[in-house]
């Protein structure tokens, strides 16, 4: 694997903008999935850097109560991997809880723009908000 910082972006439902051009600007090569199964496939064979993942709080489980409980639990193996999740404000307690219990780098609440992803990413490099 090259020396050139990795991004996985789990888009299920999407709702923002196309945040891959930003995710390239800021130097991550990126890997798009659109399942957390296919995620956790990919996780199987490359750690990233980060990994860019939407809350989806749901009642309809047995054992869990959103889509990221399954991401979480892998992720216990690579400490080193930042999540950074989109949550709707809707959901903002039942998020919060979640965080509680899971390891969550940063969160951002829907409206998701570029500007406030361009903001957390930087500050994990290092860099100037808005320097991208």
């Amino acid at each position: 694997m090259s020396g050139q910082k990795q991004l996985l972006a789990i888009i299920e439902l999407g709702g923002y903008p196309n945040l891959i051009p930003l995710y390239q600007r800021l130097g991550y090569a990126v890997e798009v999935v659109n399942t957390q199964r296919k995620a956790s496939s990919y996780l199987k064979k490359q750690q990233p850097d980060v990994i860019v993942a939407e809350y989806n709080y749901q009642t309809d489980f047995r054992d869990r109560t959103s889509n990221l409980e399954t991401l979480c639990a892998v992720l216990q193996k690579y400490p080193e991997v930042k999540l950074l999740v989109f949550y709707p404000r809707g959901h903002s307690r039942e998020f919060t809880e979640f965080r509680r219990q899971h390891r969550v780098w940063q969160a951002i609440e829907f409206p998701v723009t570029q500007e406030k992803v361009m903001d957390m990413l930087a500050a994990k490099q290092g860099m100037e908000p808005g320097s991208a």
